[in-house]
């Protein structure tokens, strides 16, 4: 495994992808208000990842080594299962239950792609936690944002009517906040020496890279809104100890942010805007001494103002 650096720029249309689901409200927001940006955390793309290879590799896959540690699952009671429980079903069912009870550690390592790929932390006695090496950083919208409340009504009362009438006669009111368009880029790093305590290998990254991009096409919602990824950018590293860093900040989208706030308006497709990778490329071609490779997914309604076929790659 070497270092590397990821950038995944991806749209959001019609829902918020960072709140509650189980509660109205607004978009998060870590830039002040007048700022107009929102944010993303990094456990919604995990989840994306994850669900994808559950849905990809059910059994676990070849040797069994793409099993999923951290999902929600429930026992034949309907009662929803903790990390203990969660943990001693995967060594069950790769045969392992004996060794899990002296080293469940190295048991969730062979058999958890998640584990390897993002870590672990393990609350359960005998505790222990491993760091990943694929940290993710928060994903901003690389434009201002604003969100639409909005109310509706579903047909069904919440309980039945009575024979004397009794009882909800009239459907349920319901509420939410929307956002109509927004395009986020998240960046994210490797770290080739905490991949050799997790044994993480070059075939869980190229997983990694491919549930990225169907993970999110993959995991829709009304909630979420409709997800699409944009633009994946992967460079590794042949010297384990160079980073280029914040990947995010050499790519532009135009209309800028600067430009909407003054223009009054927002974007509300992808047809509004187009990106330029000039200055990320310029560096991967001043630091060849460093990097190994540089592959970049698009999709392809995604207009990008340069060249970028040197390094474009087949969509999976």
């Amino acid at each position: 495994m070497n270092s590397g650096e990821i950038l995944f720029v991806k749209s959001v249309k019609d829902g918020i992808p960072n709140r509650d689901p189980l509660n109205d409200s607004d978009a998060r927001r870590l830039f002040p208000e007048e700022d107009g940006r929102i944010s993303l955390s990094d456990v919604s793309i995990k989840r994306d990842v994850r669900d994808f290879v559950i849905d990809l590799e059910s059994d676990g896959g070849k040797d069994s080594k793409n099993h999923i540690f951290v999902q929600e699952k429930i026992n034949d009671k309907g009662k929803l299962l903790g990390r203990g429980s969660l943990a001693a079903g995967i060594a069950k069912s790769v045969g392992k239950e004996k060794k899990a009870k002296e080293d469940m550690k190295s048991v969730l390592i062979e058999h958890c792609f998640d584990v390897r790929t993002f870590g672990i932390v393990y609350s359960v006695k005998p505790k222990f936690n491993l760091t990943g090496p694929v940290q993710f950083g928060w994903a901003h919208s690389l434009h201002p944002v604003d969100t639409q409340y909005v109310q509706g009504t579903v047909v069904m009362p919440s309980t039945d009517t009575t024979d004397d009438g009794e009882g909800k006669t009239q459907g349920t009111i319901w509420t939410s906040y929307t956002l109509p368009f927004a395009v986020f880029a998240m960046p994210a790093v490797i770290n080739a020496k905490a991949a050799e305590h997790s044994d993480m290998t070059p075939e869980d990254q190229e997983l990694l890279l491919r549930a990225l991009w169907q993970g999110t096409q993959h995991r829709q919602a009304r909630g979420r809104g409709q997800q699409q990824p944009l633009i994946l950018v992967h460079i590794e590293y042949s010297d384990p100890f160079y980073r280029i860093g914040y990947l995010e900040d050499l790519i532009t989208m135009s209309p800028d942010a600067g430009e909407w706030k003054a223009a009054g308006k927002l974007p509300s497709s992808l047809q509004d805007v187009s990106f330029d990778l000039t200055r990320l490329l310029a560096v991967v071609a001043e630091r060849q001494d460093k990097i190994a490779q540089c592959r970049i997914w698009t999709h392809p309604g995604v207009t990008i103002n340069n060249d970028i076929q040197p390094w474009q790659q087949p969509l999976w």
